[in-house]
């Protein structure tokens, strides 16, 4: 395997991601020569699903500004059901531009491993609390000769946010950082990270704040403008470049042909 041609991609699950455009720039990407493997979310369809069973979703904000998904059991199964929807569409989706693929989401595919958080510290109210019925999880483990063999049979590995422990099964995992997880245990060359904003922001009430670059002497201050889920995503791509990745980027989902117009010099690049 290449390491110089390998990206991992990570496909945001907001409402108004391209999902078509970006399969169609998967595919002209493979065609170029690039080895892909897809870490995906599934945050909307997740809402969406939450809410139609009567279990609207909840979010823990933590003494560090950092926002994640409340999961009690009852929305770790929501959770599950929603991100494996949208792991067959992405499938589907790349199969029309002859992409084949391989989902790796049962208990005996699963390449992410990880532990179960038996405390999460939130701000509620005001105060901090301790939530402990949350099946939310850390990684422990990518098992990367898996995702090696399935690319070195031509086809794209397609993770979701979810690790598999032995004692608590599936955990909810933040995509941001599974995709960092991933591109670091590969050595990839580069991490593409799609979502629903143009990049990272200074102010993000301010849409001419956009950053273009951020070097590595800047990641500690970039941390600082990120704000909600993109701090997720700025500490992700500080993770996977101090592992070894070359290159990474925070970029436009929305857009047609996104990830040409990320390597064109569009989204937020950190190197």
């Amino acid at each position: 395997m290449d390491n110089n041609r390998l990206m991992v991609i990570k496909i945001g699950g907001a409402r108004d991601i391209q999902l078509t455009s970006i399969c169609e720039d998967i595919a002209a990407m493979i065609a170029q020569g690039h080895q892909i493997v897809l870490v995906h979310g599934g945050s909307e369809r997740a809402n969406q699903l939450a809410n139609e069973q009567g279990h609207p979703p909840q979010y823990l904000r933590s003494p560090s500004n950092f926002v994640s998904r409340y999961t009690d059991v009852t929305m770790r199964d929501i959770f599950v059901d929603a991100v494996t929807s949208f792991n067959a569409d992405i499938c589907e989706e790349l199969q029309r531009f002859g992409v084949e693929t391989v989902s790796l989401n049962t208990p005996e595919t699963c390449v992410l491993l990880g532990e179960r958080k038996s405390a999460i510290r939130a701000v509620i109210d005001g105060r901090i609390r301790v939530i402990r019925d949350d099946y939310s999880g850390s990684l422990t483990e990518v098992v990367q000769d898996r995702i090696r063999e399935i690319l070195a049979e031509g086809k794209v590995p397609l993770i979701p946010p979810l690790a598999y422990s032995e004692t608590d099964g599936y955990l909810n995992v933040n995509g941001d950082r599974a995709a960092a997880a991933v591109s670091s245990a590969l050595s990839a060359e580069m991490l593409l990270m799609l979502s629903n904003v143009d990049g990272l922001y200074r102010d993000c009430e301010d849409q001419s704040s956009l950053v273009r670059t951020v070097s590595r002497g800047q990641l500690d201050t970039a941390m600082t403008w990120a704000d909600g889920q993109m701090k997720h995503k700025v500490l992700s791509v500080r993770e996977a470049l101090e592992n070894g990745v070359a290159h990474a980027a925070i970029i436009d989902g929305r857009c047609p042909q996104p990830l040409q117009a990320a390597l064109d010099g569009g989204g937020t690049w950190f190197a």
